[in-house]
């Protein structure tokens, strides 16, 4: 007999080493759990939604993926023994050539590349600003909103090149959004109610580009080979890091989540 739980909940309980067999799970949810060393057998996922979720060194055999859709990082995932990440990876420079400059080698193509990040962003908020208001703090598929988007893109900077780069320990604005999976910290904001104006968010956007633009100005190759160190409390906290993925983390967050936003824009239009 399989007993009937109604409602369980585990919290901030060690349930290493435990065993299920027979469980359902079913619309249960799963925040900040830990799976390392997991075993699963004959275990279904039909319909499982998985965000901000760590696969390294993953292994799967014996699975059917179908009518599946992933959005992420690929490096080195074999399927079959194909290595899709490069085709990956080409096929999507192909469709978006501008997309291969996100990864410059030299100080020049950084400046090309934030040139190119900054035309593209002023499509989009352009874009965005046909809608209503309201439909820009409107989730789609439980994603950010739009504003919360360049809310995200705000800290990003903040982190990655006011302190990291620029030195300042605590570079925040209180608008500033850390991303969903972050830890928390003392001292950065982190205001998921609050409901800011296009323009607000906007206003501090201005800073941020403005501030990453001056960095790529001056921006020497010799810079680029070097590394930085950030151990003041808060975050990111780092030792001997390269200067130039800094920059990277920057090109690539600004890149990404301006696919997803204008993705997002486009059901957002056809809604209103």
């Amino acid at each position: 007999m399989i007993s009937m739980l109604s409602m369980t909940e585990f919290r901030e309980q060690d349930l290493t080493g435990a065993h299920f067999d027979r469980v359902s799970l079913r619309s249960a949810t799963f925040t900040r759990v830990s799976l390392n060393d997991a075993s699963m057998y004959r275990v279904d996922f039909t319909g499982t939604q998985i965000r901000g979720a760590l696969f390294s060194r993953s292994r799967m055999r014996g699975v059917e993926m179908v009518d599946v859709e992933i959005s992420g990082a690929l490096e080195s995932v074999i399927v079959n023994g194909v290595d899709i990440a490069p085709l990956v990876d080409a096929e999507l420079n192909r469709r978006m050539p501008e997309r291969a400059k996100m990864r410059p080698d030299d100080a020049r193509g950084f400046r090309e590349a934030w040139a190119i990040l900054e035309r593209l962003w002023e499509g989009t908020v352009a874009r965005a600003r046909t809608l209503p208001e309201a439909a820009l703090h409107r989730s789609v598929d439980d994603e950010w909103s739009f504003i919360e988007t360049l809310r995200h893109l705000n800290f990003a900077n903040a982190a990655w090149i006011g302190r990291m780069v620029l030195g300042n320990a605590s570079p925040w604005h209180r608008l500033d959004l850390p991303w969903n999976e972050a830890p928390g910290w003392d001292g950065i904001p982190w205001d998921r109610e609050v409901r800011p104006s296009l323009d607000e968010v906007l206003t501090v956007r201005r800073e941020r580009q403005a501030m990453v633009r001056q960095v790529m100005a001056s921006l020497t190759d010799e810079q680029l080979a070097s590394t930085v160190t950030r151990t003041e409390p808060g975050w990111p906290q780092l030792e001997n890091f390269p200067f130039k993925e800094c920059l990277v983390v920057v090109l690539i967050e600004e890149w990404e989540h301006r696919l997803y936003a204008e993705r997002d824009l486009t059901l957002l239009e056809k809604e209103d």
